[in-house]
């Protein structure tokens, strides 16, 4: 058995590769039950585990199976250390037997933002150039080039609590030739955004409906539980919202809890990511539209991304 660290998986991966594959397997093929989703009660600040088994089915070849082991510790961030950690396990489809341990902290960072950006693709206006990115942790910068993939990025503004991490994203994406700055003002950022991605852990809306200018689009990849929300009922009720897959409805934040609270309908929805590549669901009509794409990560992204690392990595291994 091969064990992939998080280097390793940044040689296999391109996001011009990765998004194609979560296509692909949006398209069908693969079988992903419900993850399994358990707190756990900690001093500081309450943990989650989440354990994300997926399998190819049975007329794929080569077929494999995985399962991603992913810790949620937000009272690291006072340690200094990541809030997520974990490890995701491939193995032989035929057989059963482990291929590969792979770093699923890292694993997780390439395809959360990838799913992203499939979304974005066609849910952003084609022109979209100016992107505020909410959130400056380990996610953030994979958000931003995963963005600048499909879309026309030119200018980055970033906004988070904490004012350093902030100005080390900014560097780090001047750094790669971006126009970025730090956003002083969320009002006044959002009001300009082409884009709006939010990735944070916060526990009450930083962007409000009422900031948002025409055709912006919204991407949403924090909050992941009922107890956490990046924007207000007003950005959801103004926009046409698509979510990854229907576990947003009921899980996370945002989405699940304007429902839960009887402030948004769970049927005004527009589809998710299978509608959307299906071509079953087209949230954006036209320019002026405010569109809202709401992530809880899915088993499936997972496995279609290990896939791609193993098949990079046996490919080079034979070259």
């Amino acid at each position: 058995m091969q064990v992939i660290d998080a280097a390793q998986i940044d040689r296999f991966l391109s996001f011009e590769t990765l998004i194609p594959a979560l296509e692909d397997a949006f398209r069908g093929g693969i079988v992903a039950p419900v993850r399994h989703h358990h707190h756990i009660a900690r001093p500081d600040a309450d943990a989650t585990l989440l354990l994300m088994p997926a399998w190819t089915g049975k007329d794929t070849a080569p077929a494999f199976v995985g399962t991603k082991i992913v810790t949620v510790f937000p009272g690291n961030a006072a340690l200094s250390l990541p809030s997520i950690a974990g490890l995701y396990l491939l193995m032989d489809g035929r057989t059963g037997a482990p291929l590969a341990a792979m770093d699923g902290a890292r694993l997780t960072l390439w395809r959360t933002a990838a799913a992203s950006a499939l979304a974005s693709r066609t849910m952003a206006r084609p022109d979209a150039g100016r992107l505020l990115m909410v959130g400056a942790g380990a996610l953030s910068g994979f958000l931003v080039a995963a963005h600048r993939a499909v879309l026309p990025i030119t200018e980055v503004m970033v906004w988070n609590r904490s004012r350093p991490a902030a100005e080390r994203l900014v560097a780090d994406l001047q750094g790669s030739g971006l126009s970025a700055s730090l956003c002083e003002d969320l009002e006044e950022a959002s009001a300009r955004a082409d884009l709006i991605s939010c990735a944070t852990l916060s526990q009450t809306p930083l962007i409000m409906g009422r900031w948002l200018m025409p055709g912006c689009h919204l991407d949403l990849v924090g909050a992941f539980n009922m107890a956490m929300r990046e924007v207000d009922d007003a950005a959801l009720n103004r926009a046409r919202v698509l979510v990854d897959t229907d576990a947003a409805l009921g899980e996370g934040g945002d989405v699940a809890i304007a429902i839960a609270s009887g402030h948004y309908q769970a049927d005004a929805v527009l589809g998710t990511l299978f509608d959307l590549v299906a071509g079953r669901a087209a949230p954006r009509r036209s320019a002026d539209d405010i569109t809202l794409f709401k992530s809880v990560g899915a088993s499936l992204e997972d496995l279609a991304a290990a896939m791609l690392v193993e098949r990079r990595r046996q490919g080079l291994a034979s070259a």
